[in-house]
C-alpha cells in the first residue's frame, strides 16, 4: 500500500512525487514554499512512497484532488503503462517525470528532466567541437541526459553494470578513456542521501583539472563523486538547478502553460 509521508487536510489542488524512498527528495519544500510566495493556499504537495508502481492507481482513487505528480526513481519508465498518453517530450526520452492529470482524469506523461539538465549543462560546461562525455547509469534519468547531450550536439557513451549489448562497462572505463572525455555525468543514485558513502565506480586518478563533472544528486550538495573530482582539480556541479528548471517546467505544464 502506497504511504503518504505527511499528513495533508483535503485541499483543492494536490501535487505530489511519486517513487520508491523519497526522504532525500526537496521537491516539497520548493513546491510548499513556491505555494506560500504566490498565497496559493488551497494549494499542497505531498510525498507518496509507492512500493510498487502498480499502486498509482489506488493512489489516484483516493486522492481525487491531485492534479499533477512528478515521478522519481525507480518509476520513470514503468510508470508509462498507467498513462493514457505520452507527451513528445516523454515519448522521446521514453521516461516519465511529470504527470498531468486532466480535466476528464485522462493522465498524460511529460520529461521536463531534459530541458531542467539541458539549460543547467549550458551554464556550467563550455561544450565545443570534440566535446565528448560520459552518462553513468542507464535508467529514466540517463535517458533524458542522452536526449539532452544529442541536442547540444555532445558525443556521448552510457556507461553502466550491464550494458545489454551497447554502451561501455564500469570495467572498461580506463584512464585512457578518461582522459578522453572532457565531460562525466553521474545519472545514477549513487551517494543520495543517506547513503554518502557511495560513488560511481571510476579510475578517479585519470581526473584532472580539464574535467567537468555533472552529479544529477542535489543531497547531499557535495558527494563523494564530486569531492573525489575536486581533490583532481574537475569543476562540479550537483543536480539543484536541474531539479528547479524542470520543477518549474513542470509548473508551467500543470497551469496550462506548456
Amino acid at each position: 500500500m502506497f504511504r503518504l509521508l505527511t499528513f495533508a487536510p483535503f485541499y483543492m489542488h494536490q501535487f505530489g512525487l511519486i517513487g520508491r524512498t523519497l526522504s532525500h527528495s526537496f521537491s516539497q519544500t520548493y513546491f510548499t514554499q513556491k505555494f506560500d510566495s504566490l498565497g496559493l493556499t488551497e494549494h499542497a504537495y505531498e510525498l507518496f512512497e509507492l512500493a510498487s508502481i502498480n499502486e498509482l492507481p489506488a493512489l489516484l482513487a483516493a486522492h481525487p484532488q491531485l492534479v499533477g505528480l512528478n515521478v522519481t526513481v525507480p518509476y520513470k519508465e514503468s510508470v508509462t503503462i498507467y498513462l493514457d498518453e505520452l507527451a513528445p517530450s516523454a515519448s522521446r526520452v521514453g521516461a516519465v517525470n511529470v504527470i498531468e492529470r486532466r480535466p476528464d482524469g485522462s493522465l498524460l506523461g511529460h520529461n521536463t528532466d531534459v530541458v531542467g539538465f539541458r539549460e543547467s549543462l549550458r551554464r556550467f560546461f563550455p561544450a565545443g567541437p570534440g566535446s565528448r562525455a560520459l552518462v553513468l547509469g542507464n535508467g529514466g534519468a540517463a535517458k533524458a541526459v542522452v536526449v539532452a547531450l544529442n541536442d547540444l550536439g555532445i558525443a556521448h557513451w552510457t556507461v553502466s553494470r550491464d550494458p545489454m549489448g551497447w554502451g561501455l562497462t564500469y570495467d572498461e572505463l580506463t584512464p585512457q578513456l578518461i582522459a578522453g572525455h572532457q565531460l562525466i555525468i553521474n545519472a545514477t543514485p549513487l551517494g543520495t542521501h543517506p547513503l554518502t558513502d557511495q560513488c560511481p565506480q571510476l579510475p578517479y586518478e585519470a581526473l584532472s583539472a580539464h574535467h567537468y563533472l555533472y552529479d544529477l544528486v542535489y543531497n547531499p550538495s557535495e558527494t563523494l563523486f564530486m569531492q573525489r573530482g575536486q581533490t583532481a582539480g574537475a569543476q562540479t556541479k550537483n543536480g539543484f538547478e536541474m531539479l528547479q528548471l524542470q520543477a518549474e517546467a513542470a509548473w508551467d505544464i500543470w497551469n496550462g502553460r506548456a
